[in-house]
Formats: structure tokens, C-alpha cells, sequence
């Protein structure tokens, strides 16, 4: 937690040491006060971010009763946009951020993973809304059944189309450093919401007892390198040479294999830890797998403003590709800036494909 100097009422004169008192920081009460950071400073971005984390509180709720409340397995006869088979958390927790989203009216429009097509938000009171948000809300839900943490993860921008008019889908089809804000929700042993507005990136952790997001890790920093890599390891003689000599070589200098298959947990241990996370293409995707809207750009946002590097197996930067379709894959590497650089060497020396 965030820790200030009481000051003494009467005279202003410093407190003594053992007068240091904890502070305690809302998510809502330091949206606020970086209000002066955005660009366009209207209240529409903070209010959106305060939407998402209403809505996450919503969904811990019930990822934690889960067994209880039979919203375990899966959706009855139900695939996502993206051809994955939808939990019943998957389904819930779509819902309900798009229910928190379009009651403020503060965005224009949202893309889901879970939706084939981006969905029109109605205008609150009149107002034009000039923000779109996308995605992913239950990212790693397969895990929910064996109690494994899964996450949400979300990315705004600013609508390209007339505010007079509906959104269209130009506004989400906009490369990665467009983002005005990005984030993700990890619900574990604790929950946490960690996001950047591109000025650094800070971790909120929710306390129970008062219901509310506290600034829990201030301006968080991701190690030059780590002890940790994260791979599906069971599709390694599905991957491409350079992939493979890259995972022998991490082996052989005994880093540790993590791998948890809800990428925002991965993530979040590379960032907190170090290390680096590969989803490489394979036979059966050779585009990769992970959604470039909904997964990798607003999480290679979070680690390039945390210090590290996010690139395609291909060695292009995530953030400056340009999206042609709202599902589109791709593949990634991300993590500590010395381990994603290591790994660069690898598909340079050893790929057969020109780069």
C-alpha cells in the first residue's frame, strides 16, 4: 500500500516515524487523480475504467460460488466467435460487462470475444460517447472447473467514426498503440486489476472488507530477465525449429516451465517475477492461436509500459500490427526485455522463413 506523512494539525510540522500511517488508495479515488493524464480529459475514460472494475467485482463474486451456485462447466451447445467451446462463466461474465458498460453509456460500442460482431451501445441522456472496449471476459475459463485462476482482460480506444453516428468497426480495427487504456483482472488467491493509461502501470488488489480495489503495487516494474518460461510444452514437436531450439535452450539452463493455460496468470507472474510466455503457431494454427484485439494487444500494453517487450514469433512488434478482422490470431512472445531479446536471436538464426 501507498504510504504518506500525517502531519501534525496544529503547528505543520512533520509527524515522528511511528505516526506513519498505511493510506489507503482506491482504484476510483486514483482514476480520478490521473484524470489530468488522459488526452482528452472529459471523465468519459474514467468513468469507463470505474465500469470495469464494477463489473469485475460482479464476477469474482461468482467465480468464487461458482460450484455453488451450478455456473460451473460448460454452456449448453454454445461456441464463442473464435470456435472455443463457451463455459457457463464465460457466458456470465459477458454479460455482465456489457450490462455495466452499456448502463453508464460512457463507450459507444464493445467487441467481445465471445460475440461474432461488435454490439451498439444506446447513447445515455443524449450523450455522444467517444470511447470503444473490448474483451475478453474470462480469459483461461476452462480452468474454472479444477478452481485454477482465470482473468478478464480489456483494452479502450477512441472512436476513428463520427460521435454523431453509430460506431462501426473501423473503430476497433486500430493496431495496438492506439490504445488509450488497457488492463486485465487476475481472480486468485487474491483478485487484482492491474492497467496502464500508457503512463506506467499500477496493480489494485480487492479487499473484501470494504468491497473496494487498493492500490496495492505502485508503478510496477518487470524484471531485465527471469527464471521462468511459460509454453504449452505438450505442442513441442508441433513448433517450428527456431521454437524448439529456443525451449531446449531454456532447459538447459534449468529455467522453470509454468504454464498455467489461462494467459492472464502466466502474464502476471512474468510481470511481478520475470520470465517470458510463447504461444508459437502450430500445425493445426498456423497464424497462432491468441486473439490479437482481445488478448495480445492490451496485454503487450500492459508489459511494454511495465519495461518488457511483446513481439510475433515472426519478430514483428504486436502493437503496430493493423488488424484486418475483429477474431484475428496471431502469434506471440512476451515478457522480460532480455529473455524476448534471447529468443529473437533464436528465430534469426534458425528460422527457415524470411523474416
Amino acid at each position: 500500500m501507498a504510504t504518506t506523512t500525517k502531519k501534525a494539525s496544529e503547528n505543520g510540522s512533520s509527524a515522528p516515524p511511528q505516526q506513519l500511517v498505511n493510506r489507503i488508495v482506491t482504484l476510483d479515488e486514483f482514476i480520478i487523480r490521473s484524470e489530468k493524464d488522459f488526452e482528452y480529459a472529459t471523465g468519459e475514460l474514467t468513468g469507463l475504467l470505474r465500469d470495469i472494475g464494477v463489473a469485475a467485482k460482479i464476477i469474482n463474486r461468482e467465480v468464487n460460488k461458482a460450484g455453488l451456485v451450478n455456473i460451473i462447466g460448460v454452456a449448453d451447445g454454445t461456441d464463442n466467435a473464435s470456435g472455443d467451446t463457451q463455459q457457463k462463466l464465460d457466458v456470465y461474465a459477458n454479460d455482465k460487462l456489457i450490462e455495466c458498460l452499456q448502463n453508464s453509456g460512457e463507450c459507444c460500442a464493445i467487441a467481445s470475444e465471445e460475440n461474432d460482431d461488435i454490439i451498439q451501445v444506446s447513447p445515455v441522456n443524449t450523450k455522444a460517447s467517444n470511447y470503444v472496449v473490448l474483451f475478453d471476459p474470462l480469459d483461461g475459463s476452462s480452468n474454472i472447473d479444477v478452481n485454477v485462476s482465470v482473468g478478464t482482460i480489456f483494452a479502450i480506444y477512441r472512436r476513428k467514426s463520427d460521435a454523431s453516428g453509430p460506431a462501426t468497426k473501423e473503430d476497433f480495427l486500430q493496431p495496438g498503440t492506439k490504445q488509450v487504456a488497457a488492463g486485465y483482472v487476475l481472480y486468485g488467491t487474491s483478485t487484482i486489476l492491474v492497467y496502464t493509461t500508457g503512463h506506467g502501470v499500477n496493480g489494485f488488489t480487492l479487499d473484501p472488507s470494504i468491497g473496494e480495489f487498493c492500490l496495492s503495487h505502485r508503478n510496477m516494474r518487470i524484471p531485465e530477465n527471469g527464471q521462468f518460461y511459460a509454453v504449452n510444452q505438450g505442442y513441442y514437436s508441433k513448433f517450428d525449429l527456431e521454437m524448439r531450439r529456443y525451449i531446449d535452450h531454456c532447459s538447459d539452463l534449468n529455467y522453470s516451465l509454468r504454464y498455467i493455460g489461462s494467459m492472464v496468470s502466466d502474464i502476471h507472474r512474468i510481470l511481478i517475477q520475470g520470465g517470458i510466455f510463447l504461444y508459437p503457431s502450430t500445425r493445426k494454427y498456423p497464424k497462432g492461436k491468441l486473439r490479437l484485439l482481445y488478448e495480445c494487444n492490451p496485454l503487450s500494453m500492459v508489459i511494454e509500459q511495465a519495461g518488457g517487450k511483446s513481439l510475433t514469433t515472426q519478430l514483428k512488434r504486436i502493437l503496430d500490427m493493423d488488424p484486418k478482422e475483429l477474431h484475428q490470431r496471431c502469434t506471440i512472445a512476451i515478457g522480460s526485455p532480455g529473455m524476448v531479446d534471447e529468443l529473437k536471436a533464436f528465430v534469426e538464426r534458425y528460422s527457415a522463413l524470411p523474416l
